[in-house]
């Protein structure tokens, strides 16, 4: 049995502490016009499962412990659905589907769902295929190769031909056993693990519990996960600006950005030791770009 990485033991953390729940779940929706062969199609995403373990990993306990267990190909048993729904049903039947729960111990974390839309206003053939992850085995770079996978072998399989996919250097697993060599053991305390830990104990010592600050919505007792998204453009010449700001000073677009974030927050009532969090890939090697 494989250990799990961090990351992985963070989200497996909290698939525990919440039961099944859809708040880590990765969606990607593709919409697919014209002729499709939708047995080429299963194929090629079975194609991809095979050709990424992580796809086909569950996490059982073992004495109280996760553990990663990769599934055999031929053992591999796909959640396929194919629905048919019409266009105005359509975000409906997305969000419904995005929203289903995985069991990590027993369930392979990703599912399959292609919808064939009834009464769309094309002449031609339409279908919406919705690839669900779980986070435990996915990020947002995972998309990527994820997309360009299944297109790879959806060309072949379609064509009456196994895909040519070219071997991946390393699987997630390697990854994790590699982590975990390299980082060591928390309890050493002269490991890189250790000391990382003691470095970010300091940096984060006595930041507040939350920031105050003067927003219409209270924090809730219970976290509902209700979210929303707000798009707005920066135009040509305030990105020069900002671009120029950013090489005058030795950093990156993204970290004015995140200086204006804090300046903002500051401004608003938050004190100046603000915590600000963003994601990152943690793919440290080449060898890792290609990987689910």
């Amino acid at each position: 049995m494989i250990p799990l990485s961090f990351a992985q033991r963070r989200l497996w953390f909290l698939h525990k502490l919440e039961g099944p729940s859809a708040t880590y779940n990765a969606p990607l929706a593709l919409r697919l016009t014209g002729k499709l062969d939708q047995q080429a199609l299963r194929t090629a995403v079975l194609d991809v499962v095979e050709r990424h373990e992580s796809l086909r990993t569950v996490f059982p306990e073992f004495d109280g412990q996760p553990q990663q267990r990769v599934i055999e190909p031929h053992r591999v048993e796909l959640g396929w659905e194919n629905p048919a729904v019409t266009e105005q049903a359509l975000p409906e039947a997305l969000a419904s589907a995005a929203r289903r729960t995985f069991d990590l111990a027993t369930e392979i974390p990703i599912r399959v769902w292609l919808f064939d839309i009834v009464d769309g206003n094309s002449t031609e053939d339409e279908y919406v295929l919705l690839v669900l992850l779980h986070h435990v085995v996915g990020d947002g770079w995972s998309m990527g190769p994820l997309v360009r996978d299944i297109v790879t072998a959806y060309s072949a399989r379609s064509a009456g031909r196994a895909p040519a996919l070219a071997e991946l250097p390393v699987q997630y697993a390697d990854y994790t056993l590699w982590q975990r060599e390299l980082l060591g053991d928390e309890s050493d305390p002269d490991s890189v693990l250790s000391q990382q830990v003691a470095y970010w104990t300091r940096q984060l010592a006595d930041l507040p519990e939350q920031l105050s600050l003067p927003t219409d919505r209270p924090r809730p007792a219970v976290a509902s996960y209700a979210g929303a998204t707000v798009n707005f453009a920066l135009d040509a010449k305030l990105h020069r600006k900002l671009t120029a700001l950013a090489g005058r000073n030795g950093a990156t677009v993204f970290m004015v950005l995140q200086a204006g974030m804090a300046a903002l927050l500051t401004r608003l009532g938050a004190g100046t030791d603000v915590p600000l969090g963003s994601g990152l890939a943690g793919r440290t090697d080449e060898a890792l770009d290609d990987l689910i």
